[in-house]
């Protein structure tokens, strides 16, 4: 068994520094928009960067979000997977969001639907199709991106819902609950992104939780998880997935050997990428 304090630290340090993209784009032409503002909240200007093919369209678009367990990181760590999946026939943008502990649960939350709303209005200008996009992301990315893709009911009274075809989930944590078993991986990591701890308000966890929305209406998802990832165990992806088909929603686990918690290496990239092409081939594109 890891120290706490080893846990704790590990959960930081991949997405502490972006790394150098173990796979890299295909020779398709592709044009990437940089520092585009979606959104002014709390106080913050909000970004995202955008890559497309370079010509023709229009594409189905996807929205992703990165990791760095709601404190941490930024867009740019996913410049290399935004490229390659827009050489793929994509529209993808990486969109910054509100971080803990200054901006709690759910500001970060909005931000996504705010990124999502913005992709969607914006359309015409990037050449994306509005009506098939996809959301996703890493950790804590992936983890915002199923709580805005699995709850209908978010949106303000007269906006329309987030409109997600489909969704795609890298080591996203899906019960929150679960970090309350390690006091200081709770207390560093869960209190400033949910203010309270487990023990003190058990329904904040539950509503910030994926699973707890997962039921036979969500959009189809792809979960890629690292079998020995230590971070976020896999058992999180597990028991979603085991309730996504109990319930009759359409869902894939990808288990990845001996992989822990990003940055990818090159077995988990090449696995993660073929499977999320094929995916999103499948959903927004039609392929079988």
């Amino acid at each position: 068994m890891l120290p706490r304090a080893l846990l704790a630290l590990a959960a930081v340090v991949p997405f502490a520094v972006a790394a150098d993209p173990p796979v890299r784009p295909a020779a398709a032409p592709v044009k990437v928009t940089r520092a585009v503002t979606y959104v002014v909240a709390g106080g913050e200007t909000l970004r995202m960067d955008i890559a497309a093919p370079a010509a023709g369209g229009p594409y189905p678009a996807v929205v992703l979000f990165h990791g760095g367990a709601w404190r941490l990181g930024t867009r740019a760590q996913l410049g290399w997977v935004i490229e390659a999946l827009a050489a793929k026939g994509y529209v993808v943008a990486s969109a910054s969001y509100r971080l803990a502990p200054k901006h709690q649960f759910p500001a970060p939350l909005d931000d996504v639907r705010s990124a999502v709303k913005f992709v969607r209005a914006n359309a015409k200008t990037y050449n994306a199709d509005p009506d098939k996009v996809a959301v996703g992301g890493f950790s804590a990315g992936a983890h915002l991106a199923m709580l805005a893709a699995f709850d209908p009911a978010a949106p303000p009274a007269g906006e329309q819902p987030l409109g997600a075809k489909c969704v795609i989930d890298f080591f996203g944590p899906t019960d929150l609950s679960l970090f309350a078993a390690s006091p200081e991986l709770e207390d560093t990591f869960l209190v400033p992104f949910l203010g309270k701890a487990c023990k003190t308000d058990p329904d904040v966890y539950k509503r910030a939780s994926p699973i707890s929305l997962a039921g036979k209406g969500v959009p189809p998802l792809l979960i890629v998880h690292g079998t020995t990832d230590i971070v976020v165990p896999i058992i999180h992806s597990e028991r979603l997935h085991e309730k996504l088909l109990a319930a009759g929603a359409e869902a894939e686990l990808v288990r990845v050997p001996a992989t822990g918690h990003g940055p990818w290496g090159p077995g988990q990239a090449a696995t993660g990428m073929a499977a999320t092409v094929r995916f999103l081939d499948r959903h927004l594109k039609g392929a079988r």
